[in-house]
């Protein structure tokens, strides 16, 4: 889940570093900034309370590897910040709900915010949990097109973390025709094409992957 997100923060944790002194930012701003680029080697956008031509942050882009895809897929659920809440009370860097947090093991969400190690601890077992949920339908589509999509392991991966593997798998089996969105009007086909091809096997299939402190 992404965007819209309502700032708690006081200081805030990027992936290149941290940035104190954020406000509450103009939504439409934002979301004109949230992109995965294609072809940089990084990520630009503003700082809060500066002209779009000035002061802009950076986080290196490190290509397709699987850290290429926390890195693309975080700054697209939240500008890569970790104490953030969004307007449905997605959490975190990567916008976790509370189900999932729960289906990894983790019920705290205070301490799940004050800890970007526990964030990435986090998102690497939902991503095993979702490849083994979804085994079925990366080795049955993936290198198939659908709706113009070349799906991917990394593609799947990815729109299960924007809409559940349910919402995948009704997608890949209706050939495109059941497609989810989520309450800002994401779809699950755009998630497919924004990280595909990435690497992620990196990460194991596990049923009962959980967090561990």
């Amino acid at each position: 889940m992404r965007k819209t997100c309502s700032f708690f923060i006081g200081s805030a944790l990027l992936v290149g570093g941290v940035v104190s002194g954020f406000k509450k930012y103009e939504i439409s701003l934002l979301e004109q900034y949230k992109i995965v680029p294609t072809t940089d080697l990084s990520y630009e956008f503003p700082l809060v309370g500066e002209a779009q031509e000035e002061g802009k942050l950076a986080i290196p882009y490190v290509g397709k590897t699987y850290m290429g895809f926390k890195q693309a897929l975080g700054v697209r659920e939240s500008y890569g910040l970790y104490k953030i809440v969004n307007s449905f009370g997605y959490m975190g860097k990567y916008q976790f709900g509370k189900s999932a947090l729960k289906s990894i093991g983790i019920t705290d969400t205070k301490m799940f915010l004050d800890d970007p190690v526990l964030q990435e601890k986090a998102f690497d077992a939902l991503v095993a949990k979702n490849k083994w949920i979804l085994r079925k339908e990366i080795e049955r589509f993936e290198g198939k097109k659908i709706n113009g999509i070349t799906v991917t392991e990394s593609g799947i991966i990815a729109a299960a973390h924007l809409g559940g593997a349910g919402s995948v798998k009704r997608f890949l089996r209706s050939g495109g025709a059941d497609g989810f969105s989520d309450g800002y009007g994401t779809s699950v086909r755009s998630y497919l094409k924004a990280f595909s091809g990435y690497d992620v096997s990196d990460v194991y299939a596990d049923k009962n992957a959980v967090v561990t402190l």
